[in-house]
């Protein structure tokens, strides 16, 4: 997972400032490995700085964008519904074909965003502190909503409004050496960005945005796995894990993009198997769980509406004394 991080890292700031990836891919293991050895606390002092920065500058930068493109967001919305339901038109070959390539890659990339379903994220909720399962269980829920609806559907909008539709330059033709080799499952957001910003300010804008998304994935994602390589393993497995793991970050540096993405959807469908028999096993936890906090609200609303009915039964009692 970690090597399409450290590859989207790389392939950006070599994009933004002409750096070779694989020396981007030595800074991070160099950082990476220090916190790592670090342990829980340094990592998450640092997610917890990184990450609100991270959401904060790029839905910035995204809704700015939308804002003054705001007259081609309804053509946006159109092609999007379009090409749902018309899949062959930019895929290719037969309607049935094209449509399970579409809802194949759909599956594969909002997987890869949101990990709803992996089994991923539980680590990080298990280590909460809340009255019940149920609170953390919404807020598991919404993360995958902020996620999905909000960052990702954005970043869409801004890729489709500046570049398909109305005046973008594939929408135009008028792209000379934007051509479908320079367009890439990484650099796409940079040239969208790019074409509003300004080149080199878009592809800058997107690096270090990225560098923040990814590297705090990094390091979330190397957690969630030292808590399970220790559960397996005891506390000697630590270590050399964490050495094969600042290893693959390296390497996802080095290899191309579209092999650490295939790696990553093979092994992210491993995790997801598993984990969904167990979903299933655990439904009717789940849902008493749930039945119980549903009715644990209604008699907290009884109890309230109880209560109003005394105070008011006094508040009345108290007035008739005064008349009296």
């Amino acid at each position: 997972g970690c090597m399409v991080q450290s590859n989207s890292i790389g392939s950006t700031f070599q994009t933004a400032c002409g750096v070779p990836s694989w020396s981007v891919g030595i800074v991070l293991v160099v950082i990476c490995g220090f916190i790592f050895v670090g342990g829980v606390q340094r990592l998450a002092s640092v997610t917890e700085k990184i990450v609100p920065v991270m959401a904060a500058i790029f839905l910035g930068g995204a809704l700015v964008v939308l804002v003054m493109r705001a007259q081609y967001i309804p053509d946006t919305f159109a092609m999007i519904f379009q090409y749902a339901f018309q899949p062959q038109a930019i895929i290719g070959g037969g309607f049935g074909a094209a449509l399970k390539t579409a809802i194949s890659q759909g599956a594969k990339r909002g997987l890869f965003s949101n990990e709803a379903g992996m089994g991923s994220t539980p680590h990080a909720h298990a280590l909460a502190e809340v009255k019940d399962p149920h609170e953390q269980g919404v807020v598991a829920m919404i993360g995958v909503f902020v996620d999905t609806i909000v960052v990702v559907t954005m970043t869409a909008l801004v890729v489709l409004s500046v570049l398909y539709v109305g005046d973008g330059v594939l929408a135009t033709g008028d792209y000379a050496t934007l051509t479908a080799e320079t367009i890439t499952k990484t650099n796409i957001a940079q040239l969208a960005f790019g074409q509003f910003f300004g080149e080199n300010l878009g592809a800058w804008f997107v690096a270090i945005c990225l560098l923040f998304f990814a590297f705090s994935t990094i390091l979330s994602w190397n957690l969630f796995a030292k808590l399970n390589v220790e559960w397996l393993f005891g506390k000697k497995g630590v270590m050399p894990f964490t050495i094969i793991a600042l290893a693959f970050i390296f390497m996802g540096s080095l290899l191309s993009n579209d092999l650490v993405w295939e790696l990553a959807d093979m092994f992210n469908q491993l995790m997801v198997i598993p984990n969904a028999i167990a979903l299933f096993a655990l439904s009717g936890a789940v849902l008493a769980i749930a039945n119980a906090k549903h009715d644990k609200r209604a008699l907290d609303a009884a109890e309230e509406r109880l209560e109003d009915q005394e105070r008011a039964a006094i508040n009345a009692m108290v007035e008739e004394d005064k008349r009296k």
